[in-house]
């Protein structure tokens, strides 16, 4: 049997090398292919590399040093050339799909060749490797008929328990052979064994053990020699022997170490037994287990029926009702964009342009409101707002917190260039990363104030923060105090985020002990807060922070006297403290390194915009105001 299945698995070889065409090497393809990314950067040029069964890209040949950014394996892929655009085809693993344009057809088509010899490579290998067993016929052929009839685990675990039966009986058979060579060897040492006279008593026990091994009764060894067959001497005799190659010698080799045997099998028994329950304890957790996800998969195919057939009702709405309700626009991939090869119809692309024209009207009436607002309110002084008692209270709590030292081992430094550090602390809260954040940093040629109204001021935060997509004065409570709704640019895959909080810039009076040996010191206070005219989008996450930016002049070295300071006098001490839960949900792993990286870019590029910003303005100590008075700003 064994000798059929080898040639069988040779017939099976030489099929697959001369029925496929493929027996050489499958071609190794690799050069830049234009992938769809997503809708913020549409298609991009990466670096494919197809080898080994395997597809990989990279950003730029440079980097494939570096670790691909992604792979699929092309045996179980299709590659699937488009119906319209000639240059592109796609490349399909169950739901993951690459969406691939070349320059060329012949491209294009190299590419899904080569793709389809590699996934026929990998067939090929599939099957010889089938046939071709490392264990036995019997083996293999028990594997495959098991998985065919779908036996269960139960069954395999009494299999294994009728073989530790049948172990067991083997074992107590040569127990009793061993036994009784023990009991023949102690009989032996205990009697003055001579040649004539207990030879055949020798012989009797000798019997007796071999027919305790042949499962026969013995015979009585009180026989006479008469009834033995009339003979004195019947050591030679066949009926007599069944195992003439036991001597005596055999007898003692063996009965020495019976007792040995009977402890090793005492262990056999125990570690049979331990297995056996732990294949036990094994099959009831699968068999847990499979309960589990049997009634999550069925939950889920419930929950997929449900929005199938809510699916089908919104279209069956959408079609019927026509213009009058909301517009169901189904986008997904490079067709659903704008093109010569776009599958969207005039209707889609109609109510797709519609929408985002009534979400910018939406936006309009949005800000007359709050320009109407502004024109109806007087001015009230600041210190009747329902919100001053917290903003001058955090303020000064914020003050003092920041010109506390970083000693005492809490605070970790992360990042350090030139005169700027920075420390944090890690706490998370809720599963989400929290860290308060502190650094310190000098400039010169700029005062404190100036650095402080920049970061305060609306009307130019626009040049320097380039994360902020649009951005919303809601409320003034004062000349120093507003409150802002910004909106924040999605990163992606992260969702989009928005802050509202209020924002408060106040000098220090020279009195107050924080000023030390400045010349002025300026603070700027951000916490979030609730209003009633902010809109709360399920789409958009909205950010929870505290925020204090401290800054004090120094006139280093300082000027002449009776000569007014000059831009290079100026040296201005920069502490900025912030905790922001960031919301939703996002690994802190990633979190604290997008932290480390784009903090000290923040800080750094701040202070170098307001430098630049102010080197051919006049000095200015206090006294700067917002410009534009406008409710409202969009990057």
């Amino acid at each position: 049997m064994y000798e059929d299945y080898v040639a069988l698995s040779d017939e099976d070889s030489e099929e697959d090398t001369h029925g496929h065409g493929y027996a050489h090497k499958p071609t190794e393809l690799q050069g830049t292919v234009s992938k769809w990314t997503n809708y913020i950067h549409g298609w991009q040029n990466r670096y494919m590399v197809l080898k080994d069964g395997t597809m990989s890209y990279y950003r730029n040949q440079n980097e494939t040093a570096f670790g691909c950014r992604g792979s699929i394996s092309v045996k179980k892929a299709h590659a699937r050339p488009h119906e319209i655009d000639e240059c592109r085809f796609d490349v399909c693993l169950n739901d993951c799909v690459w969406y691939l344009r070349t320059s060329t057809e012949e491209d294009k088509h190299q590419w899904v060749d080569a793709i389809q010899q590699h996934r026929q490579e990998c067939d090929g290998l599939r099957r010889h490797g089938s046939a071709l067993s490392l264990t036995s016929n019997t083996l293999s052929t028990t594997s495959g008929s098991s998985l065919k009839k779908a036996k269960g685990l139960r069954e395999k675990l009494a299999e294994i328990d009728t073989y530790r039966d049948i172990l067991i009986r083997q074992m107590d058979t040569l127990q009793s052979y061993f036994d009784a060579c023990a009991d023949t060897v102690k009989d032996l040492r205990n009697m003055d064994i001579t040649c004539n006279g207990l030879e055949p008593e020798h012989e009797s026990a000798v019997e007796a053990a071999i027919a305790l091994d042949e499962g026969t009764a013995p015979e009585s060894p009180v026989q006479s020699p008469t009834a033995r067959g009339g003979a004195g001497h019947r050591k030679h005799s066949p009926p007599r022997h069944p195992h003439p190659h036991i001597t005596k010698e055999t007898l003692e080799k063996h009965g020495a170490y019976a007792a040995d045997f009977r402890g090793e099998a005492l262990t056999f028994k125990a570690t049979t037994a331990g297995i056996l329950a732990t294949l036990s304890h094994c099959v009831e957790v699968m068999n847990q287990r499979e309960d589990s996800f049997r009634r999550r998969l069925e939950r889920e195919a419930d929950r997929r029926r449900r929005l199938e057939e809510r699916l089908k009702l919104a279209l069956t709405q959408n079609t019927q009702e026509g213009h009058t309700n909301a517009r169901v626009v189904v986008m997904g991939g490079p067709d659903y964009e704008e093109g010569p090869h776009s599958v969207i119809g005039e209707d889609e692309f109609y109510d797709a342009v519609e929408s985002a024209l009534d979400k910018m009207d939406e936006e309009e009436e949005f800000r007359e409101r709050l320009r109407q607002k502004q024109r109806a309110a007087p001015q009230q002084l600041a210190t009747t707002h329902p919100l001053w008692p917290q903003i001058d209270k955090l303020t000064m709590e914020q003050l003092g917190y920041a010109q506390q030292g970083v000693e005492g081992g809490v605070w970790q430094l992360f990042a350090e260039e030139g005169e700027m550090k920075m420390y944090r602390r890690e706490l998370e809260e809720g599963g989400l990363v929290v860290d308060p954040l502190k650094a310190v940093h000098q400039v010169r040629g700029a005062t404190a104030h100036e650095m402080a109204h920049h970061f305060w001021s609306p009307d130019v935060r626009f040049e320097w923060d380039t994360s902020i997509e649009q951005m919303t004065v809601l409320d003034r409570i004062s000349e120093d105090t507003l409150v802002f709704l910004q909106l924040h640019k999605r990163v992606w895959p992260t969702a989009q985020r928005d802050a509202l909080f209020w924002s408060h810039i106040r000098k220090i009076p020279p009195s107050d002990p924080a000023n030390a040996d400045a010349h002025d010191t300026w603070i700027v206070c951000n916490q979030s807060t609730d209003h009633p005219d902010a809109p709360k989008d399920e789409k958009v996450v909205r950010v929870e922070l505290t925020v204090c930016f401290v800054c004090q002049t120094f006139l280093d070295p300082p000027p002449a006297e009776g000569e007014a300071p000059t831009r290079d006098n100026l040296l201005t001490k920069i502490t900025y403290c912030s905790v922001v839960n960031p919301g939703g949900w996002a690994p802190a792993s990633v979190l604290r390194a997008v932290y480390k990286r784009e903090y000290p870019k923040f800080l750094k590029r701040f202070t170098q915009y307001v430098v630049d910003k102010c080197a051919a303005q006049p000095i200015n100590f206090s006294g700067l105001q917002i410009k534009d008075h406008s409710k409202h700003w969009r990057g």
